[in-house]
C-alpha cells in the first residue's frame, strides 16, 4: 500500500504562488509515475503535471506551461509542485497521485494511488 499526503495550498490572489509538496509513504519502490491533477467540482480531473521518477521526465499541461514546475527530492520521498503567476482559472482541489506504470497516460482512473488533496484558491 502506497499513502500521499498533500500539503502547501491556500488561498491567494492573482499574479501569486504556492508551492505544494507530496509526501509518500508505504511500499513506494513500485510508483514509477506522480502527478499533480486539479480536480474541481463537475469536471473531469486534469493532469496539471506528471513526473516519471526514473527518467526524470515530466508533462504539463498547456494551462501550466511556464508557470508550473514539478520537482522530486527523492531522498524526501517528496513530490513538488511550485506554482506561479497564479490565475483564477488555477482555482481547484490539487490532489497528488501516483502510479506503477510509466507516465503514458494522464487518465486520472489510471493512476491507482491518491492524497486527499489540497485546496488552492486565486482570487482575482
Amino acid at each position: 500500500q502506497v499513502t500521499l499526503i498533500e500539503s502547501g495550498g491556500g488561498s491567494v490572489e492573482a499574479g501569486g504562488s504556492l508551492n505544494l509538496s507530496c509526501v509518500a509513504s508505504g511500499y513506494i519502490a513500485r510508483i514509477v509515475c506522480m502527478g499533480w491533477f486539479r480536480d474541481a467540482p463537475g469536471e473531469e480531473p486534469e493532469a496539471a503535471a506528471t513526473f516519471e521518477i526514473s527518467s526524470g521526465q515530466t508533462y504539463y499541461a498547456d494551462s501550466a506551461k511556464g508557470r508550473f514546475t514539478i520537482s522530486r527530492d527523492a531522498a524526501k520521498k517528496t513530490l513538488y509542485l511550485q506554482m506561479n503567476d497564479l490565475k483564477p482559472e488555477d482555482t481547484a482541489m490539487y490532489v497528488c497521485r501516483a502510479r506503477e506504470g510509466t507516465c503514458w497516460t494522464r487518465k486520472h482512473s489510471e493512476f491507482r494511488y491518491r492524497g486527499h488533496g489540497t485546496q488552492v484558491t486565486v482570487s482575482s
